[in-house]
């Protein structure tokens, strides 16, 4: 109970860590390549975390990291708005997959632009491989905060029992979109208290993730003891999202998660993309390739169809579409776009609201 206590307090290691943050914290994950710096800055602006995510190639990360200080010298904050962490430039985070990352070009990046904190995300060999990470990175950057995501008690156990360990725990339910566990994987509200309980000690930070899309879940995020919340496929809907209109168009139409998506690489496979570890696989809202393959469509045909329909753009994704379309499993709740600002703003808001009405009990 103290754990939830304090959750709910302004006093936190996060606040200590990003001054400019405002309760409850709100995060914006770093999805691959859907993230870049002007969604993050926009968070940022709002008192939220925003973290750019993985690129489209390992020299990606320096690349938005130098266009975010361009657009920061051009638009600087306000001198009423508090700076980031002492030791640290760049008012938001930066994320990175390990399995195919590159650890050195990683180092660069953050060395030279020294962002306020670091996500890393599946490792392929395991404890070892995030241990390697977590001291490079500190290396060049000590005061960048290292943000670990997990998705099981084994690996938040592991981790905080590491010479290494992290900053921040990113606790991942199964609702999440993108790539979480595969089969072993549970939601947050169980899975978080009970990380919780196991780690206490230790003092480290849990941030809730997995099917948060707005006030709702944040105030469920807090109630089980995490300090903060991080969505992703609340911020596709936003307006400065790297994203197709088709992808886009097709997240703001889709409901009914438990039925409309689904964990599985067949999409990767078909966009080319293999050698995920075997424990993560991505959730995506099904469409055509799906819908085919259950009916045991070959994968070399479901493969020519996806190519062909491709070419047509907007037309790739929707129910008639063929290509990946990542979402969490909370897409029924993501209603229209906005800002990412306005986003941040509304989510607080109503987490607010919701917290005061629940006081007055």
């Amino acid at each position: 109970m103290l754990r939830q206590i304090q959750s709910l307090t302004h006093r936190t290691l996060l606040h200590s860590h990003y001054p400019w943050l405002i309760p409850p914290f709100i995060i914006s994950a770093p999805m691959r390549v859907f993230t870049g710096p002007n969604l993050a800055l926009c968070v940022a602006r709002s008192g939220g975390l925003g973290f750019i995510g993985p690129g489209a190639t390992p020299h990606s990360t320096a690349e938005d990291l130098h266009s975010a200080s361009e657009i920061l010298r051009a638009a600087p904050f306000p001198t009423t708005f508090p700076g980031t962490a002492k030791g640290t430039e760049l008012p938001l985070g930066v994320g990175f997959q390990m399995w195919n990352g590159d650890l050195d070009a990683a180092k660069e990046a953050v060395g030279r632009y020294k962002p306020a904190a670091a996500w890393l995300f599946a490792p392929r060999e395991g404890q070892v491989e995030t241990e390697r990470w977590i001291a490079g990175l500190r290396g060049v950057s000590p005061e960048t905060r290292i943000w670990l995501q997990i998705g099981t008690l084994g690996e938040a156990l592991e981790a905080v029992r590491g010479d290494q360990k992290p900053d921040v725990l990113v606790v991942q339910g199964a609702e999440a979109g993108g790539h979480g566990r595969a089969s072993d994987g549970v939601g947050f509200v169980t899975l978080l208290p009970e990380i919780a309980d196991a780690i206490g000690e230790t003092g480290i930070p849990l941030v809730a993730a997995g099917g948060i899309i707005d006030g709702r879940g944040v105030v469920a995020a807090l109630g089980v003891g995490a300090e903060g919340a991080a969505m992703g496929t609340r911020f596709l809907g936003s307006e400065e999202a790297r994203i197709k209109k088709g992808y886009q168009d097709e997240v703001v139409r889709a409901s009914d998660g438990a039925k409309n998506t689904v964990r599985t690489h067949l999409y990767n496979h078909l966009r080319g993309t293999f050698g995920w570890p075997q424990q993560w696989s991505p959730r995506t809202i099904v469409n055509k390739s799906w819908e085919e393959k259950e009916k045991g469509v070959e994968f070399e045909e479901l493969k020519k169809r996806h190519d062909e329909l491709l070419k047509e753009g907007d037309k790739a994704w929707g129910p008639e579409g063929r290509t990946a379309t990542y979402a969490g499993a909370g897409i029924g709740l993501v209603r229209g776009v906005k800002s990412a600002g306005a986003i941040v703003e509304e989510v607080r808001g109503d987490a607010r609201a919701i917290l005061k009405a629940l006081a007055g009990l």
